[in-house]
């Protein structure tokens, strides 16, 4: 269990890396693309912190099974990362909530090295 905000990077089954965002409780709050090597990794990682605080770059939508998720959108518009799908909207809207509060502070664990 995540005891304090977090990014983790870890490698997936395809080869490629990518990052995560958990909040206090443990629970996933945000997930990355997957990179083709770690540089370009922690360059989305420091992508979500430039950006996450930033109202304007969410794009908050709803599924064609009813349930809510957003996208974390880089100035260029670019899908950065993409939260996990909530039940309603005010649900998705604490977890941008979250976002913004913990991404700027959160220390990055490697779970590769």
């Amino acid at each position: 269990m995540v005891k304090n905000p977090k990014f983790q990077i870890f490698a997936g089954k395809n080869d490629k890396i990518y990052f995560r965002l958990n909040a206090k409780n443990g629970q996933q709050i945000l997930a990355s693309q997957g990179y083709a090597d770690k540089k370009g990794c922690k360059n989305g990682i420091e992508s979500v912190r430039k950006n996450g605080p930033l109202d304007e770059r969410y794009e908050r939508k709803e599924a064609a099974n009813g349930k809510f998720f957003f996208n974390l959108l880089a100035a260029n518009k670019q899908v950065i990362s993409s939260s996990q799908m909530y039940a309603s909207a005010a649900s998705r809207d604490t977890g941008i909530e979250s976002v913004k509060t913990n991404c700027a502070d959160a220390p990055v664990e490697d779970q590769t090295a």
